[in-house]
């Protein structure tokens, strides 16, 4: 033994040597990635067997005869001429450019190239050394992830259409013509993507009384939308039966609890009332379960809440209660009823919101003002909100005009 490893001789060193040529050469030659090299001009000065393999040219076609850009597709070669080489030269290098190359039976093979400029000692560029990478799999996946995203956002659009015509289905199409009063209502879709729970209507009773009623069910959805639908149909037929007030919630709160209390309980808030000639003016009698209070706008310039005091929120409780009042509404007036998602919108930064006392300072700058009139300015207000404003809000108001004078 004389203590020296067998591979410390200078024949083995030489064996070793020649083997991490040769497997230079052979990872360079056939790598998971084409290798390029180009003349300052253009011209393949060098190419790897993995690119040529992929394109289906031999050396001797490509070497010393084609340009990289020859490779390229028509679109491939206007952007390397226009973006790709000057960015090259003024960079010396660039990466990760998603390319099509033109393969020798016409194909086109997705690719991500990565150029970079070789200089020699004295600074002065030398040759461009290309790597190439085969995105044909990355492209597939973008493709159907595109497809996807599309089929998605047509799938969101059907959705949003189904919801669009069944919000329409809950709420009436147009307001009745009541003589003597002017009529309007505004609602805002907070979400396009869920039906909301608000509702309103106006109906004819008999030939001079009229009934009418705002809400929210508790909610949103498709369960929202069929309680939305009980409620409005149980609320007409209650007051066709018996229009006072009181009766009419107290009939909508035994078909609420009746329906909905054994394990998937809904309830709603209401204002339901009735309107009567009186004069010049109407009569209107009131009932309110757990509602925000109407608002009214007198022609005097003042604004004031309506409230319909110890009014139990609806279909909660079998024995719910509810109470009534009745109030004027003179020529000039203007009754506002809305849901609290106008109240409850988030209008400061800290996440305040709106609040009763904004409204009632809102509706007084507006008093006196006509239905219209009223409507109109809310839903600015309302579209103001942005997204601030998390709920659907519906609104209604009722007005008396003022008499029209005859001219001198």
């Amino acid at each position: 033994m004389n203590g020296h490893d067998p591979g410390d001789g200078p024949g083995e060193a030489a064996m070793f040597a020649s083997l991490l040529e040769d497997s230079a050469e052979d990872l360079y030659d056939n790598a998971p990635c084409g290798y390029l090299s180009t003349l300052l001009d253009g011209r393949i000065a060098k190419v790897n067997a993995t690119l040529l393999t992929w394109l289906g040219y031999t050396r001797e076609e490509l070497v010393g005869r084609r340009s990289f850009a020859d490779l390229l597709t028509v679109g491939g070669r206007l952007y390397h001429e226009t973006h790709f080489a000057p960015l090259l030269a003024m960079q010396g290098e660039i990466g990760g450019v998603a390319l099509e190359l033109r393969a020798a039976d016409g194909t086109s093979l997705p690719v991500l190239v990565t150029s970079t400029v070789k200089t020699g000692t004295d600074g002065q560029p030398q040759l461009i050394r290309t790597t190439i990478f085969d995105a044909s799999d990355r492209r597939a996946y973008e493709r159907e992830l595109l497809r996807a995203r599309h089929e998605a956002e047509r799938e969101r659009e059907r959705l949003q259409r189904l919801v669009t015509t069944l919000q329409r289905s809950l709420l009436p199409p147009s307001l009745p013509d009541v003589p003597g009063l002017e009529a309007v209502a505004h609602y805002h879709i907070a979400s396009r993507d869920e039906v909301g729970g608000d509702f309103y209507d106006l109906f004819p009773l008999t030939r001079d009384r009229w009934g009418f009623f705002l809400g929210d069910v508790c909610g949103k959805g498709a369960e929202a939308a069929a309680v939305t639908s009980l409620i409005r149909y149980t609320l007409r037929a209650a007051a066709a039966y018996d229009p006072d007030p009181d009766t009419v919630l107290d009939t909508l709160n035994a078909a609420l609890h009746s329906e909905y209390s054994a394990d998937n309980p809904h309830y709603c808030t209401a204002i339901f009332g009735i309107l009567t000639p009186d004069g010049d003016a109407f009569s209107v009698t009131l009932a309110g379960g757990g509602h925000p209070p109407c608002l009214l706008l007198s022609a005097d310039g003042t604004a004031d809440y309506q409230p319909t005091t110890n009014g139990m929120l609806i279909g909660i409780l079998p024995g719910a209660t509810f109470t009534t009042r009745t109030i004027r509404l003179a020529p000039g007036d203007t009754l506002l009823l809305y849901t609290d998602g106008l109240t409850e919108a988030r209008t400061g930064a800290g996440g305040e919101r709106y609040g009763d006392e904004a409204l009632r300072a809102f509706a007084t700058r507006l008093a006196p003002t006509t239905a219209a009139g009223a409507i109109s300015a809310l839903a600015d207000l309302v579209d103001g909100f942005g997204n601030g404003l998390d709920d659907d809000t519906a609104i209604l108001a009722l007005g008396v005009p003022l008499p029209v004078e005859d001219p001198p």
